[in-house]
């Protein structure tokens, strides 16, 4: 049993990497704070219409994460935060601060209208980073490595770049809006980026049409997707059956489904999704 990683953040910076992404850098309470390795996730809390912090219940000593799960669901809804899943881009162990990256893709969903509008002294709240979400990548295999993902992954392909040990081959295939979207993704690893444009073509299309046309590398190691639940599905599924790539060698994640958010409840495929996952990391 451990104390449940909830931890509340105070706003410190804004800014822009492009027209469509806020980067928010939240200053950390005092105590102990490290990262396990890239690609951690974390679920973050917002506060409801006239708020100015998530009303969240305060975990008891060696409190289980369910019975805390639990208490949360407890609180009355229309006082209830949002949450939402993200991953954490960027750790300053001696500012003790955390970078987040919000994609600003619309006004409908809470953490987007947060994003738009946050300025520093704003308190959100925070679950992890935990061991209860990692999912651990190898970075470190005998062959290159694939990365597919869209732009609400970017972050966490970020971190993983940058923990690639040098000499690594890589290949990555990034679907954005448009070129004001690209990002630097720097490492000590020979990465070979592609970025696929949008426009106005439904989430994943030119991805999946990008990485079906591509002449990928003999004996990939691994290969990781993430992005929209449905485009992620369909690139595992060219993976698996058309390039003939193990499926213990195939890593997903359906970050985000189109006309569903998180508040919504899982569909079939996502919950076979979910029991693959569970499965292979248990």
């Amino acid at each position: 049993m451990y104390d449940l990683p909830i931890r509340q953040l105070t706003v410190v910076s804004v800014h822009r990497p492009t027209p469509r992404t806020a980067r928010v850098t939240f200053a950390l309470p005092a105590g102990e704070f490290a990262l396990a390795g890239p690609d951690q996730q974390v679920k973050l809390y917002f506060p409801r219409p006239g708020q100015d912090r998530p009303e969240l219940p305060e975990p008891a000593p060696g409190q289980g994460l369910m019975d805390w799960y639990a208490a949360c669901q407890a609180v009355p809804e229309q006082h209830r935060p949002w949450m939402r899943s993200f991953t954490l881009r960027a750790h300053d162990a001696e500012l003790h601060t955390v970078d987040v990256d919000f994609v600003l893709h619309g006004p409908t969903g809470p953490a987007a209208r947060w994003a738009a509008r946050a300025e520093p002294g704003q308190v959100l709240a925070m679950f992890g980073p935990s061991p209860e979400f990692a999912r651990p990548f190898p970075l470190d295999g005998d062959g290159p490595l694939l990365f597919a993902c869209d732009e609400s992954a970017l972050p966490a392909l970020g971190t993983l770049v940058e923990a690639l040990p040098a000499g690594t081959r890589a290949h990555a295939w990034i679907e954005v809006a448009g070129p004001e979207e690209h990002q630097p993704l720097l490492g000590f690893g020979e990465l070979t980026a592609t970025w696929v444009h949008r426009g106005d073509a439904p989430p994943g299309q030119r991805l999946l049409a990008a990485v079906r046309a591509a002449a990928l590398p003999a004996d990939p190691a691994a290969a990781w997707l993430a992005g929209e639940a449905g485009a992620v599905r369909a690139l595992r599924r060219h993976l698996l059956t058309d390039r003939r790539l193990p499926r213990s060698a195939v890593h997903f994640t359906g970050y985000w489904r189109r006309r569903l958010t998180q508040d919504d409840a899982p569909t079939p495929a996502d919950l076979a999704d979910a029991r693959e996952i569970l499965g292979r990391n248990s």
